[in-house]
């Protein structure tokens, strides 16, 4: 298998080739894929990627269907954690 900088370990890849694989089995392996990615990499572009990719000859598959969640989820802007972020009592 050639190196694919957008899915090194070829999970995306292998999970369009599974028959019958579920919804719940395409998320797993998009989870491992996206915790596969560089730190502080931005997944939108791959995951855009790998839609236009793969998407379009398999729209009904589960992996399209978690790809396009994973999309949306990153578009979202993301909340600030840590001490900032809590609701402080009032100081007297």
């Amino acid at each position: 298998m050639v190196h694919d900088p957008l899915d090194p370990k070829g999970l995306i890849f292998e999970a369009y080739r599974i028959d019958g694989i579920t919804w719940g089995e395409c998320r797993s392996i998009f989870l491992d894929w996206a915790l596969s990615l560089p730190d502080g990499a931005d997944a939108r572009p791959s995951i855009d990627a790998l839609i236009e990719r793969y998407g379009a000859d398999n729209d009904d598959h589960p992996m399209t269907a978690v790809l396009r969640e994973g999309q949306q989820a990153a578009l979202r802007p993301k909340r600030r954690g840590g001490w900032r972020s809590k609701d402080r009592p009032a100081q007297a």
